[in-house]
C-alpha cells in the first residue's frame, strides 16, 4: 500500500545538492489501472498502481534494461524525466489530535521535472498510515497540497498534450 501526500513548493530547500539524487525516467503502458515502467539510475521496474489519490495499492517488479527499452517503445503519451532528491524530514509535525508512540522516520522525495514539464517541482511524503498522512503538517517551504488533484499525478501528466 502506498500512502503519500503531494505538494508544490514555495522555494527549494537550502543545500539541495547535499542530498542523495536519483535520475528517473518513466513512461506509462496504461493509466487505468496504472501500469508504469521506470528507470531509476541503473535500476528498472514495472509498477502496478491501483485506484486512489492518497492511498492505493502499489506493486513493483524488477526489470532488466532490455525489457525496459522494449516496453518503452510501447508506452503511450509523454515520457516523464526528473531528478529526485531524497531529504530526511527532521522533526515532522502533526496536528494536536494525532497520537504516536514513536517518532516516524519520514523522507521528502523532491522531484524537479525536465521538459516538457519544467519548471514543475513537487514534493511527496510517504506515510505508514492514512491517519498519520491526514495529521501531517507540512514544512513552511511547502506550498499547495495537491494530493487530491489528479492533474498532479504522473500518470495523468503523461497524457497531457504538450
Amino acid at each position: 500500500m502506498e500512502i503519500e501526500r503531494k505538494f508544490t513548493l514555495k522555494k527549494l530547500p537550502e543545500n539541495l545538492e547535499t542530498y542523495p539524487c536519483h535520475i528517473i525516467e518513466q513512461a506509462y503502458l496504461n493509466t487505468s489501472p496504472v501500469v508504469r515502467i521506470r528507470q531509476q539510475d541503473d535500476s528498472y521496474y514495472l509498477t502496478y498502481k491501483g485506484s486512489g489519490l492518497m492511498a492505493r495499492e502499489e506493486y513493483n517488479l524488477p526489470l532488466d534494461k532490455p525489457s525496459y527499452q522494449h516496453l518503452l517503445q510501447k508506452a503511450d503519451g509523454n515520457v516523464i524525466s526528473k531528478r529526485r532528491y531524497v531529504i530526511p524530514l527532521e522533526n515532522p509535525q502533526f496536528t494536536d489530535d494525532f497520537i504516536s508512540f514513536s517518532t516516524p522516520e519520514l523522507v521528502i522525495e523532491l522531484d524537479i521535472f525536465a521538459p516538457p514539464f519544467a519548471p514543475l517541482i513537487m514534493a511527496e511524503v510517504e506515510f505508514p498510515s492514512e491517519e498519520m498522512a491526514n495529521a501531517f503538517l507540512p514544512p513552511d517551504w511547502f506550498d499547495e497540497d495537491v494530493t487530491m488533484n489528479p492533474e498532479y499525478h504522473n500518470s495523468n501528466m503523461s497524457r497531457k498534450i504538450m
